[in-house]
C-alpha cells in the first residue's frame, strides 16, 4: 500500500480553515498556482485531461478550471472532508460537475488515464521517503509519454552542498524553517502557532533536500527535471514522464 502519513486534514476545524492556510504559509502561493498551470499548458492540449494528486480543498482545481475551460480533471485525496470542501468550492465557482471527478484514496485509487499532465502540490512532504518513488511511479504510469508533472513541497537544503550558507547541516535547515515561521507571522499567524508548526514540521514531516527530491523524480522514471519555484523552505519542479 503506497500512502502518505495520516492526513492532517480530517479535523473539521482544520478543514474549515484550509482555504486561508496556503496563502499564509507558502510564500508566493498564488504565483505558484499560476506558474504550475502555465507549465502544464505548454504540453497539455486545449481539451486535455489532468490528474491532481492531493486535490483536497480544491484551490488548484479551481485555478486550473477557470483558466482552461476545456481541461478535464481527476482529483484524488485521502481525506473525504477535504474532497467535500473541493466539491463545494468548484460548485461555488461554477465549474460544471462533468469536468471534475473526485476520488477518495491514494494515487492508486485514481483512474489509469492516460493523462496529459499531472500536479502534486504541497503533498509530498507528508509522504515517507520510502513511499515516494512508488507513489511517483504510480503517477508516471498514468501519464502519456512526454506529459508534464508539476510538484511543489517542503524541500530544505542541509548545507552539505556547495554554496550552502546559514551554518550548514541541521543549523541551515533550522534557519530555513524559522524563515518560514517568520513568513507565517508576517502573514498574520500568531507567533506561538507559527513556532509550534515549525517544530512539528521538523519533528514529523519527511522533508528532504532538493538534491534528494530531484534524484527521486529521476528514479521514478521522470526526465528533464527542472526547478521553477523557491519560496523559503518550499521548492517546485516540473518533470517529464518517460
Amino acid at each position: 500500500m503506497i500512502h502518505p502519513t495520516a492526513s492532517p486534514f480530517t479535523d473539521p476545524a482544520a478543514v474549515a480553515r484550509y482555504a486561508e492556510g496556503p496563502r499564509r504559509n507558502v510564500p508566493g502561493y498564488d504565483s505558484l498556482l499560476r506558474m504550475s498551470r502555465i507549465l502544464l499548458a505548454e504540453r497539455v492540449p486545449d481539451h486535455g485531461r489532468v490528474l491532481v494528486v492531493g486535490a483536497g480543498g480544491g484551490l488548484e482545481l479551481e485555478d486550473m478550471a477557470r483558466a482552461h475551460p476545456g481541461w478535464r480533471f481527476d482529483g484524488v485525496d485521502p481525506s473525504q472532508p477535504m474532497l467535500d470542501l473541493a466539491a463545494q468550492r468548484l460548485q461555488s465557482a461554477g465549474v460544471p460537475g462533468d469536468r471534475v471527478a473526485l476520488h477518495h484514496g491514494y494515487v492508486q485509487s485514481a483512474p489509469a488515464g492516460p493523462f496529459d499532465g499531472a500536479t502534486c502540490l504541497l503533498t509530498f512532504h507528508f509522504v515517507p521517503r520510502e513511499d515516494r518513488v512508488p507513489m511517483l511511479v504510480e503517477i508516471r504510469r498514468r501519464l502519456k509519454p512526454g506529459a508534464p508533472l508539476v510538484v511543489a513541497h517542503l524541500s530544505v537544503a542541509d548545507g552539505a552542498g556547495a554554496g550552502g550558507g546559514g551554518g550548514g547541516g541541521a543549523g541551515e535547515r533550522d534557519l530555513w524553517l524559522s524563515r518560514c515561521a517568520a513568513f507565517q507571522v508576517a502573514s498574520g499567524v500568531p507567533p506561538e502557532h507559527a513556532a509550534r508548526a515549525r517544530d512539528k514540521i521538523a519533528a514529523e514531516l519527511a522533508v528532504l533536500t532538493p538534491q534528494e527530491d530531484e534524484a527521486i523524480l529521476r528514479e521514478a522514471g521522470f526526465t528533464d527535471v527542472q526547478m521553477f519555484y523557491m519560496g523559503f523552505a518550499f521548492r517546485g519542479w516540473v518533470a517529464t514522464a518517460c
